[in-house]
C-alpha cells in the first residue's frame, strides 16, 4: 500500500481494456490511489488506432495496430458498448475503426483518464516481490519501465493489470518450402487496403473473420482470391472471384503451392490470416506458474488471474467475445477481489477449478488452440462474475442480439452489416432498416 494506506494499481496498455480498468480504479478513490497506466505509443485506443505505417516505428518498436483502412466492426454498437457508456445513438450499428477510436477518446475524456497515462513508455519488466505468504495474498509488484526516448523508472504496486492486447504479434504457421515462394508473403497484421493487390492472384490462408472479410475486399480490387483453410466448405455464398481450397501443405521448388488435396496453384501473394500469438516480453511465465503458448495462457482462474499470484490480472485474453462487455465484468470482479468484497479460494482450489474447466472443454471436443474461445458461453461467464462481484449482469437483450447478428453473419457475411438495430428495454431489440454501403 502507499503512504495513504490505499492500494496502488499499475495498468499495462491504454487500449479499451486498460481504459476500462483506469476508469473503475479512479472512481474508487477511497480504496485506490490514482492508477498508473503505461502506454508504449503516444495515444490511447490500442488496436483501434489505425495507422498506415506497418513494420517498425522510428523509435524501433513494432507497429501495434492490426487495423485496416476499411474495417467495420462485426458486432453492432448495441452489443459492443461498455454497459455504462453507450455509443452515440445517431451512429449506424456497424461502425468504422474511426468511430470506435472516437468513442474510446470520449470515454477517456469523460472519466478524466488521460492524467494517469504515461505515454511513450515501454514496460520492460513486471515481477513479484515482497511475498509474505505462500498463498500469494501479500505480494508487491515491481514495474520497470523506460521512456521510448530514454530514462528508466521503477515503481512498486499492489496489483498489476495486463491490458496489452493480443492482436499485434502475428502467428505464422510453418509451411515447408516457404523460401521457394517467389511472390510476396505477408500477414494480415500488415494489410491496410486492397488497392496494392489489384488484378493479382492472392492465396489467403485462414477463413476466420479477417480472412473472409479481407477476401471480400480484395475481389473489389479485381484480385483473384483462393481462400485456403481447414474448415468444411463455407456454406454462405461467395463471389465467383473467390475459390475455396484446402490448406497449403508445401511450397514446391518452382514456387507453386501444393494443397492438401494434391492440387497445385501459382500465386503472386501469400496472405496469412492465421491469427496472433500471446506475447508478454515483460513477464517471466515460469516465475508466475504460467504456461504461455502462442494460443494459450494457463492456468488462469476465471480466465483472469494466475492462482499463484491473484493480484495479477490478464484482462481480455479470451476470444470470440463482446470485448468491451467482457472487460467490464472482468474488471468489476478483479476490483472486488482487491477491495476484499470477494474472497478467492485457495491456490490449490483455483488451480483445480481451472483444470476442471479445461477438462470440460476438452471432453466436448474443443482443440487446445481454441480453449480461450468463448462464443455463446460468454454470457454464463459474465453472469458468474457479476453474481460473485455483486453487480448487475448484462441485459438479456444483448445476448439475444449477439446471437441474431451471428445468424445474419453466417447467412450473408457480405450484407449483414447493412442492418441497423435498436435496443428496446432490457429484453427486446428491433431492426431499424438498412445502411447503404
Amino acid at each position: 500500500m502507499s503512504a495513504t494506506g490505499k492500494l496502488r494499481v499499475a495498468i499495462v496498455g491504454a487500449g479499451a481494456a486498460g481504459l476500462c480498468v483506469a476508469r473503475h480504479v479512479s472512481s474508487r478513490s477511497t480504496t485506490f490511489d490514482p492508477p498508473v497506466v503505461y502506454e508504449i505509443t503516444d495515444h490511447v485506443g490500442g488496436t483501434w488506432f489505425y495507422e498506415e505505417r506497418v513494420g517498425i516505428h522510428d523509435n524501433g518498436h513494432p507497429v501495434h495496430s492490426s487495423m485496416y483502412r476499411d474495417l467495420r466492426t462485426n458486432l453492432p454498437k448495441e452489443v459492443m458498448m461498455f454497459p455504462d457508456y453507450p455509443f452515440d445513438a445517431q451512429l449506424p450499428s456497424f461502425l468504422s475503426h474511426r468511430d470506435i477510436l472516437q468513442y474510446l477518446q470520449k470515454y477517456c475524456k469523460r472519466h478524466a483518464i488521460t492524467p494517469y497515462i504515461k505515454f511513450n513508455t515501454v514496460v520492460e519488466e513486471v515481477k513479484p516481490i515482497s511475498m509474505e505468504t505462500v498463498e500469494g495474498g501479500a505480494v508487491t509488484w515491481e514495474v520497470i519501465s523506460r521512456g521510448t526516448y530514454g530514462g528508466q523508472n521503477t515503481q512498486t504496486f499492489d496489483s498489476v493489470f495486463i491490458c496489452s492486447g493480443h492482436y499485434s504479434t502475428p502467428h505464422l504457421p510453418s509451411i515447408p518450402g516457404i523460401e521457394h515462394f517467389k511472390g510476396k508473403v505477408m500477414h494480415s497484421h500488415s494489410y491496410r487496403c486492397r488497392e496494392p493487390f489489384a488484378h493479382q492472384s492472392v492465396v489467403v490462408l485462414g477463413a476466420g473473420s479477417s480472412g473472409v472479410d479481407i477476401s471480400f475486399e480484395l475481389v473489389q480490387a479485381n484480385a483473384k482470391v483462393t481462400l485456403s483453410h481447414n474448415k468444411p466448405a463455407l456454406a454462405f455464398p461467395l463471389p465467383p472471384e473467390i475459390q475455396q481450397a484446402p490448406p497449403v501443405v508445401k511450397v514446391l521448388e518452382d514456387g507453386s503451392l501444393l494443397f492438401q488435396d494434391g492440387s497445385v496453384a501459382h500465386a503472386e501473394v501469400l496472405l496469412f490470416c492465421t491469427g496472433y500469438s500471446f506475447h508478454f516480453p515483460f513477464l517471466c511465465p515460469k516465475q508466475l506458474g504460467l504456461g504461455i503458448q502462442h494460443h494459450l495462457v494457463a492456468p488462469l482462474y476465471k480466465y483472469l488471474l494466475p492462482p499463484a499470484f491473484p493480484s495479477l490480472f490478464f484482462v481480455g485474453i479470451c476470444k470470440i467475445i463482446c470485448p468491451f462487455i467482457h472487460f467490464h465484468y472482468q474488471v468489476q470482479f478483479a476490483l472486488a477481489v482487491l477491495e476484499g468484497t470477494v474472497q478467492l479460494p485457495s491456490r490449490k482450489m483455483m488451480e483445480e477449478a481451472a483444470e476442471r474447466e479445461r477438462q470440460m472443454k476438452v471432453q466436448k471436443g474443443v482443440q487446445e488452440k481454441h480453449l480461450l474461445q468463448m462464443g455463446s458461453d460468454q454470457w454464463e461467464y459474465y453472469l458468474d462474475l457479476a453474481t460473485i462481484a455483486g453487480i448487475s449482469p448484462p441485459n438479456p437483450v444483448v445476448e439475444s442480439l449477439y446471437e441474431e447478428v451471428g445468424r445474419q453473419r453466417r447467412m450473408n457475411p457480405q450484407a449483414y452489416r447493412q442492418i441497423n438495430y435498436k435496443l428496446v428495454g432490457a429484453t427486446h431489440w428491433q431492426v431499424l432498416g438498412a445502411t447503404d454501403t
